[in-house]
């Protein structure tokens, strides 16, 4: 069974759980060791002993879970598989597990401070303890190289939400979480190895739904397999092509989903990339189908991941490689005709949004762009047109120009007044002052 984000159920808190807290408590009672919470669980039983009628209860309920028998396969997107039977590796790693966290069972807050452990990071966030030694310091995998390891990976409650025995991916093209990066980088081939890492270089606040919580550390055992040189595109067989740029491409649709835009836009490019056919390639009509379907696909989410990103001339090269390929591609209409619009390219816009709307009527997102479109253009409309100014009445501006006299009559008539007025102010004041002179007098 395969799926997006699927993983194993996070285990539900009992009292029981949270009494005993960890699955590699020192308790002796079967029972208490198979709890159906846990998966996978670790219980080994003498074949003389007869399985108490409670075991066989949890047994048959353990059974009924959607989670039995099912661990994860380390990608991006993660991958569930089906797995019925308890492996010895399994067992193997809780018995280690056990035999480092000690009689006290102490959780992983102990591990970030103990002194037995390696600081990968300079911050203590992700560390190291070697189970095993390798093969030497010039057996340590470089940048571009790929690897092979075998991965088991719990939380805190020792719930198991990674299994890989043969995880395969390129040191930093993103193809796993920065705790598998790093920490990989730091061992030898051969080496086996814890690996403690805080969610930050995990799964961050974001989790991975349903198995890992918000900003849950998680413990890793990893042993390095293998170390090679990152095999050449141009020998790879046409399906081989499909199948990794189509993994890539859904690395980038995960990155997407938790609005990591760049790491998403980095895996879009890396799928194209691996989708371009060499010329040389022989290619069935539907071989080169399904690399053109697939091409659209990445060109189309990758054109979305640059418009979050504000990346708007990378949006117009995406989209027209897709029209190019696709004449009728709704998708990629919309997206093209939203940046012009934006640009203020107001009658492009409309032109590639009315095609897309023609194909998709029922898309309230074209509909919504072509609403602020319209709405735009009004704007421009009226922000465009000039103040308006009362402009002279003809036959007035005609009058005065014919009689420039007239114009001044009615304030000559004020002024007249009000000399007039001036005159009999200052024959009253003389008068005024005679009289008070001849007083003095």
């Amino acid at each position: 069974m395969t799926g997006l984000q699927q993983g194993v159920p996070r285990p539900t808190n009992t009292p029981e759980m949270n009494e005993r807290k960890m699955l590699w408590g020192t308790s002796s009672d079967p029972c208490e060791i198979w709890n159906t919470s846990k998966i996978p669980t670790v219980f080994v039983q003498e074949e003389t002993s007869e399985e108490p009628e409670e075991c066989r209860d949890n047994q048959r309920l353990l059974e009924r879970t959607p989670s039995f028998g099912k661990t994860v396969k380390f990608l991006l997107p993660p991958v569930v598989i089906e797995d019925n039977i308890l492996q010895e590796e399994e067992i193997q790693f809780y018995r280690a597990v056990k035999a480092v966290l000690g009689p006290r069972g102490f959780g992983f807050p102990e591990l970030f401070t103990s002194n037995d452990w390696i600081d990968i990071t300079e911050d203590k966030l992700l560390r190291k303890r070697i189970l095993k030694p390798g093969f030497g310091e010039a057996t340590k995998p470089l940048p571009g190289q790929e690897v092979t390891v075998f991965l088991i990976g719990i939380l805190e409650d020792g719930s198991l939400v990674e299994k890989d025995p043969k995880l395969t991916f390129v040191l930093e093209e993103g193809d796993v979480i920065q705790a598998l990066e790093l920490g990989v980088r730091s061992m030898q081939l051969g080496e086996v190895a814890f690996l403690l890492t805080n969610g930050l270089y995990a799964f961050g606040l974001l989790g991975r739904n349903p198995d890992i919580p918000s900003d849950a550390s998680l413990l890793y055992k990893v042993t390095l397999i293998q170390v090679r040189d990152k095999p050449s595109l141009g020998i790879l067989a046409p399906a081989d092509r499909v199948s990794l740029g189509n993994q890539k491409r859904e690395c980038g649709n995960f990155h997407f989903e938790r609005e990591e835009y760049r790491s998403a836009m980095h895996s879009y490019s890396q799928a194209l990339s691996i989708l371009t056919p060499n010329s040389a390639d022989p290619l069935s009509s539907e071989e080169e189908e399904e690399i053109r379907e697939l091409r659209i696909k990445c060109l189309n989410n990758l054109a979305a991941t640059q418009l979050k990103l504000h990346h708007f001339d990378d949006v117009i090269n995406s989209c027209n490689a897709v029209l190019e390929m696709e004449a009728n591609n709704a998708k990629a209409l919309y997206r093209k005709g939203k940046v012009l619009s934006d640009r203020g390219e107001y009658e492009t816009a409309m032109s590639v949004l009315k095609q897309a709307l023609q194909l998709e009527p029922t898309t309230k997102a074209i509909h919504s762009e072509l609403s602020k479109l319209v709405k735009r253009q009004k704007g421009q409309t009226e922000s465009n047109k000039s103040p308006v100014r009362p402009k002279p009445k003809a036959h007035l501006k005609l009058r005065d120009d014919l009689n420039p006299l007239i114009r001044h009559s009615s304030k000559q008539r004020v002024s007249n007044k009000m000399l007039m007025i001036g005159a009999m102010v200052a024959a009253a004041l003389s008068l005024v002052t005679a009289f008070i002179y001849m007083q003095e007098k």
